[in-house]
């Protein structure tokens, strides 16, 4: 890059962690050429997420390496609210996950370590020439006029400072966001922060445990354990006043807070592998745009680990976007949709930072009467029908109305949710048989005047064969036929297939 003639691009993602190399592959999958800017020259190596759900999966899957991550992630059970304080763990209630399939394809809770992940997605990302990944790259400075983004930026591997032009400027740089202030943006206190003890070790000897993720219920020392992979384990622990994670940085330390776990395992098969200490907070920033300019994942939102959603939402956030400025670019979709970004996304993110918030406080909240109550109520929850999967249930809410979602006041209707992706008759999952663009789902054949403007729009037909799982998806909610977004939620269903083809040619223009 020359420092005399200012180079551009059509977008520019500051952050190379999940989030940003998400949004930089869908991009590129689009076609728009992107450059990612971090500033690390590699991947983080310790490990933060841990978990990812079947949306996410399915996620990885049309990001191209789904097989790769099968086969180094671990699925899970699902989650245990346990008590440990009687010398002995006392389960208090269950909540299962499927760790075969899902309406999603994958299975709906699945553990992984994040450096491993991160490698996982930088290593796809070099499939694609329209995406280039520049380390070293310390974002400094970004201004914006018509013309578009300059962001200056600073190579620190010799400090020569560089400067580049975008269309769009994806800010994907975390919690202490640099891209979020420049655009005035601030993040609103949800009032929660907590400072918590994370452990991560590996063993070789079988721990029997059940292979989920436990939730220690104790307002004075809760807990988390889980496995996430083969023969390497996660504890974390809220830390008391005065302490500190210097105080569990040996092995003999630590034994005492994990021994409900490794009691019969001897020091000599375990290693410690770290010992870190991390702030958990609740944050929803107030604005997630400025112009050409967004923010996604940690940027925008920062969810309690509780649930594992946060590293998921940012990714979401990236599936939302990515299409809709590749779209714009490319002449189908009207400049206005981009407004849809932080109408769709943001309540989402609520919701699942109050879901977390939710479960954290099940775990610690109300003092000595919360935990009464947890002793009393937590058991009782199998008995309520449907709560013990709105626990941990990850499920995208329906998106709000929108230009890009068309809801009517029917009740269970589709518009606003994702679709199912089962195997077809031809074998292919629905992802991979629609591929980057939108897709009409029905249940009869539109005309030839219809087949021919769909195609003009870019739009693929898939059939609802009779008996087949996309035919009985469209039964339950009332409709015959739905038009599927890139990011594969219904941006409209019903009855009338015409009228639905022709509403889509008035939404989408020619590309």
């Amino acid at each position: 890059m020359s420092d005399n003639a200012v180079r551009r691009v059509p977008v520019v993602i500051v952050g190379a962690g999940p989030t940003g190399i998400t949004a930089a592959t869908l991009l590129a999958q689009h076609g728009v050429q992107c450059l990612v800017l971090d500033r690390w020259h590699g991947v983080y190596p310790q490990p933060r997420a841990v978990h990812l759900d079947d949306e996410i999966y399915r996620i990885v899957a049309r990001l191209g390496f789904a097989d790769e991550f099968a086969a180094t992630s671990w699925p899970t059970l699902g989650l245990r609210l346990v008590d440990n304080r009687s010398g002995r763990s006392r389960v208090l209630a269950e909540f299962h996950r499927d760790p075969a399939r899902s309406p999603n394809g994958f299975p709906q809770a699945n553990m992984f370590d994040q450096p491993e992940f991160e490698a996982l997605l930088r290593a796809n990302l070099k499939r694609y020439p329209n995406a280039q990944l520049r380390g070293d790259a310390e974002v400094t400075w970004l201004t914006e006029d018509e013309r578009g983004v300059r962001v200056t930026f600073t190579d620190r591997s010799d400090g020569c400072v560089h400067q580049i032009d975008a269309d769009y400027l994806l800010g994907c740089d975390g919690a202490n966001s640099l891209v979020r202030a420049q655009i005035g943006s601030a993040m609103a206190d949800l009032k929660f922060e907590q400072r918590w003890l994370v452990v991560d070790v590996a063993c070789d000897a079988d721990l029997r445990q059940w292979e989920g993720v436990h939730q220690v219920c104790d307002p004075v020392r809760a807990g988390t354990y889980m496995r996430i992979g083969p023969g390497r384990y996660r504890w974390e622990f809220r830390l008391l006043a005065g302490e500190s994670a210097d105080d569990f940085k040996t092995l003999d330390a630590l034994r005492p807070l994990i021994a409900p776990w490794t009691a019969h395992v001897a020091s000599s098969e375990l290693t410690l592998l770290r010992v870190a200490e991390y702030t958990f907070r609740a944050q929803l920033a107030d604005r997630w745009r400025r112009g050409n300019i967004f923010i996604l994942g940690d940027a925008a939102h920062l969810t309690p680990p509780f649930i594992g959603q946060g590293m998921g939402a940012g990714m979401r956030d990236a599936a939302n976007l990515a299409w809709k400025i590749a779209g714009v670019r490319d002449g189908t979709l009207a400049a206005d949709v981009l407004d849809t970004y932080e109408r769709e996304r943001k309540p989402h993110a609520q919701h699942m930072i109050r879901l977390a918030l939710g479960v954290g406080w099940a775990m610690t909240g109300g003092g000595r009467l919360g935990d009464v109550a947890r002793r009393v109520v937590l058991p009782r929850l199998r008995l309520i029908p449907g709560l013990r999967d709105k626990v941990v249930d990850s499920t995208t809410p329906p998106l709000r109305a929108s230009a890009l979602v068309c809801r009517s006041r029917r009740p269970r209707q589709l518009a606003g949710t994702l679709c199912p992706n089962p195997l077809l008759p031809s074998g292919k999952r629905l992802d991979d048989a629609i591929g980057t663009g939108f897709a009409l789902i029905a249940t009869g054949c539109p005309g030839a005047a219809d087949q021919e403007l769909l195609r003009r729009r870019g739009v693929a037909v898939v059939p609802a064969e009779p008996g087949s799982a996309l035919e009985a998806w469209l039964r339950r909610g009332r409709a015959n036929a739905a038009l599927v977004r890139p990011d594969r939620t219904v941006m409209r269903a019903g009855r009338d297939l015409a009228a639905l083809c022709a509403w889509t040619g008035s939404v989408l223009h020619g590309g």
